[in-house]
């Protein structure tokens, strides 16, 4: 049985190298990002060759002790730490005892596009790294293909980004520093419709849903938070749709809104007819 490992010291540079990944400039340069907690280091873990290190005091190594296992079984070296050391790397208020180091794990949009995806979200120019992580989630749940964040996005592996999507970065392609016009156009190409979703839009999802055109392969572009889609970038969608609001709220968030129309789209296209019911030729 192989000994313990010590604990580490503060001052290793390995603790120092962690730290740094906090900021983006670092994790560009390494291609290493960190996920902290227990489901994101789970995670991390059961995806092949993406988990480096893990730091773990010594309660949660024992509390985590499947984690841990299934971590050091993956290739990734464990350094039992303090909690004073998790508590510098970490980037949360309230620590949950597991850092891990990750390597960067985004997808070639060209991949993307080869995949021929029935269900994408594009984050253009989505700025709030919460938002960005959360839409990922949404888009997770709702079993879409991938998600393509344009050049104007925030960084995927921002420490928000990576809590938000509660585990979902690992679960399916993202495609990073796109272009708009050029991920409007891959997509199109690939026979994908676009779909810009604006509370300004012509059409309102219900109508999109009564007209059964749903159904078919979609892309769904989601824009700023305050300032929603620019009219250069609604005008390279196929239709503008907005949600319709029922009741008195002025409008809904970004992620919610992106929780519906995806949601939306998977329902249609999972009914008789749409495009995931259909064996390919």
């Amino acid at each position: 049985m192989a000994a313990a490992p010590e604990l580490i010291s503060p001052k290793s540079p390995r603790v120092s190298a962690a730290r740094r990944l906090a900021k983006r400039n670092f994790r560009g340069k390494e291609r290493l990002f960190l996920a902290e907690g227990p489901q994101a280091v789970r995670e991390a873990a059961g995806h092949a060759d993406t988990l480096v290190e893990l730091f773990a005091t010594l309660d949660a190594a024992e509390r985590y002790a499947d984690i841990v296992a299934e971590a050091r079984d993956s290739g990734a070296r464990l350094h039992l730490a303090d909690e004073d050391v998790i508590a510098d790397i970490s980037t949360t208020v309230t620590p949950q005892g597991l850092v891990g180091v990750c390597r960067f794990l985004d997808t070639p949009f060209e991949d993307v596009l080869a995949a021929r995806p029935k269900l994408v979200a594009v984050l253009a120019n989505v700025r709030d790294p919460g938002n960005a992580g959360t839409v990922l989630r949404c888009a997770d749940a709702a079993g879409a293909d991938a998600v393509v964040l344009t050049d104007a996005s925030v960084d995927l592996y921002n420490p928000k980004s990576v809590r938000a999507s509660v585990g979902s970065l690992f679960h399916l392609p993202v495609a990073v520093g796109v272009p708009v016009e050029r991920a409007v156009q891959g997509l199109k190409d690939a026979g994908v419709r676009i779909l810009a979703a604006d509370g300004a839009g012509e059409d309102d999802l219900d109508t999109e849903l009564d007209r059964g055109t749903m159904g078919t392969p979609t892309a769904w572009i989601f824009g700023n938070e305050a300032w929603g889609l620019p009219e250069e970038t609604r005008e390279l969608a196929d239709a503008v749709v907005r949600v319709p609001i029922h009741g008195k709220a002025e409008s809904l968030n970004l992620a919610t809104a992106a929780a519906v129309c995806l949601y939306a789209s998977a329902r249609a296209q999972r009914a008789p007819g749409g495009c995931r019911s259909v064996t390919p030729s």
